[in-house]
C-alpha cells in the first residue's frame, strides 16, 4: 500500500466519517438532531410531537441522562430539547448550547404540548421519524442507519430531500468499509502521513481525557471509575479501564462535555482511545507513536462493528475494548502477528456480553472489555493464546472477526428481542 492507493485514501474517508464529536449518549441526540431538524423545516415551535423509533433505539434512550435538559431522561426530553431549543446545524452537538432559559422552554412544552411516541413499523435497527405539526401544518425528518443519516425531509407531504436511495433506505453516504482487514489496517498506520489525520486525532485525545478526567472528579452514575482506583490502586493496567470507565459514567448521566465517537458510539470512542492515551504516556512514546496507536485501535474497531452493525445485542465495548488491546500492542512494538494474536485471545475471553441500553452500568462493562484487550497483550507477550477450534475462535484473525460479525448480527437477533422485551415491558 502507498498514499497514492485506494485504500490509503477509504481509510482516511472512514476516519473522518467516524471520528466526530458528539455531546451525550449519541441515539438521544440522534432524536434531538432529527427534531431540531424538524422544528427548522416547519419554521416555529409546533404544538404536537410525533415520535416514530426503532426497537434499539428505545433501549439505548430509556435509561439515560439527556445533556443540559436538568437530568431528563427518555425520547420525549430528547426531541423537545431539540425542538425547543436544538440548533440543527450543530448536528450531533446540537443541544450543547441549552441555556437555563432553554431548559425551562424544554419543561414547559413537556408539560403543556402533545407527544407521542410510537414503535417503527420498519425493519431497520436504526430507523427514527421525528414529525412535528402546528394546525395544518406539518413537517418531519427521517433518520436511518447511522446517527446523523437523513433520508427525507417532508413539509406538508412535499418532499424537500429524499437520499437517492431512500426507497431502499440504504446508508449509501458511507465508504464502503467491506475491504477492511487487520493486515491493512496495520500497514495503513504505518506509512498514514500524519498530518492527514493530525486534528482528529488531537480532538479524540482532548475530548476524551478531558472527560474522563471530570468523570474521576466528579459524582457520576455509578463512579466506576473511582471505585476501580480506590479498590486497586494506580498502576497502569487499572488506570486504563478507570480513565475510559470513568468517561462512560459522566456522559450516561448527563455530563455536557463532547466525546468523539467511533461506530456512532461515544462509549465506544472512550473505549478505543483512552486506554491507549494512558498507555502512552506511561510508556512515554513519542506523539507519532500514539496517532499511529490510536489509528490503529479506531480502525480495528471499525472493522469489527462493520460485521455486526451499529446496534445490537452485542455491546459495542467489547469490539472498541478489543481495538484499545490491538493499540496497546502497537505501543509495544507489536505488528502484525502480535496485534492478530491480541484481537483473537481478547475476543475468545469477552464476547458475549449484552447491550441492555446505555446507563451508568455500560462503564462497568467497558472496563471489563479493555480489561480483556489488556489481556489479551499480556497472554501473547507471555507466550500463551487461543486456538482455531476454540469455542467461536477459528483459524485467523480475519475469520474470527467474522465469526464475532456472525455473532452478533445473526445469532443474537432473538437476544436483542428478548432484551428490549424486558426493557419496554413488551410482552
Amino acid at each position: 500500500m502507498d498514499t497514492k492507493d485506494k485504500r490509503y485514501k477509504a481509510y482516511l474517508a472512514i476516519l473522518g466519517e467516524e471520528l466526530v464529536p458528539a455531546m451525550g449518549c449519541t441515539e438521544p441526540i440522534a432524536i434531538a438532531y432529527a427534531a431540531a431538524k424538524a422544528r427548522q423545516t416547519l419554521g416555529h415551535l409546533p404544538d404536537k410531537v410525533k415520535i416514530q423509533a426503532s426497537d434499539n433505539i428505545i433501549k439505548n434512550v430509556k435509561s439515560v441522562v439527556v445533556p443540559n435538559t436538568g437530568n431528563l431522561r427518555g425520547i420525549e426530553a430528547s426531541a423537545v430539547a431539540g425542538i425547543v431549543a436544538g440548533d440543527a446545524d450543530k448536528v450531533l452537538e446540537v443541544i450543547s448550547c441549552v441555556d437555563d432559559q432553554g431548559r425551562k422552554e424544554i419543561k414547559a412544552f413537556l408539560e403543556n404540548k402533545k407527544i407521542q411516541v410510537e414503535k417503527s413499523h420498519s425493519e431497520l435497527t436504526f430507523d427514527l421519524v421525528v414529525t412535528v405539526f402546528s394546525g395544518e401544518s406539518k413537517a418531519s425528518v427521517q433518520i436511518s442507519h447511522y446517527h446523523t443519516n437523513i433520508v427525507l425531509i417532508t413539509k406538508n407531504n412535499n418532499i424537500l430531500y429524499q437520499n437517492q436511495e431512500c426507497e431502499e433506505i440504504k446508508p449509501a453516504s458511507l465508504t464502503d468499509r467491506s475491504m477492511m482487514n487487520v493486515k491493512d489496517i496495520l500497514e495503513f498506520a504505518e506509512i498514514l502521513e500524519i498530518s492527514e489525520v493530525k486534528d482528529l486525532l488531537e480532538q479524540q485525545i482532548e475530548y476524551n481525557t478531558r472527560i474522563a478526567v471530570e468523570g474521576l472528579k466528579g459524582d457520576w452514575g455509578a463512579n466506576i471509575g473511582s471505585v476501580l482506583l480506590d479498590t486497586w490502586g494506580d498502576d497502569i493496567k487499572i488506570r486504563a479501564k478507570a480513565m475510559a470507565a470513568a468517561g462512560s459514567d459522566a456522559r450516561m448521566s448527563g455530563c455536557s462535555l463532547p466525546v468523539v465517537i467511533v461506530s456512532g458510539s461515544g462509549n465506544q470512542g472512550l473505549t478505543t482511545s483512552v486506554p491507549v492515551i494512558e498507555y502512552a504516556k506511561e510508556l512515554g512514546v513519542a506523539q507519532d507513536t500514539l496517532y499511529r496507536a490510536l489509528v490503529v485501535s479506531n480502525l480495528i474497531t471499525i472493522h469489527q462493528k462493520t460485521g455486526i452493525g451499529r446496534l445490537s445485542a452485542y455491546c459495542g465495548a467489547v469490539s472498541a475494548g478489543v481495538g484499545a488491546g490491538a493499540g496497546i500492542t502497537w505501543l509495544h512494538g507489536g505488528r502484525f502477528k502480535e496485534v492478530a494474536h491480541t484481537i483473537v485471545n481478547a475476543l475468545a475471553t469477552i464476547s458475549g456480553i449484552v447491550c441492555d441500553g446505555a446507563k451508568p452500568s455500560c462503564a462497568a462493562k467497558i472496563a471489563m472489555a479493555v480489561e480483556a484487550g489488556m489481556l489479551g497483550f499480556y497472554m501473547y507477550q507471555k507466550g500463551q493464546q487461543f486456538y482455531g477450534g476454540d469455542g467461536i475462535v477459528k483459524k485467523g484473525v480475519e475469520n474470527t472477526i467474522a465469526n464475532i460479525g456472525r455473532l452478533g448480527r445473526e445469532g443474537m437477533r432473538e437476544t436483542d428481542k428478548e432484551i428490549i422485551r424486558m426493557m419496554i415491558g413488551d410482552d
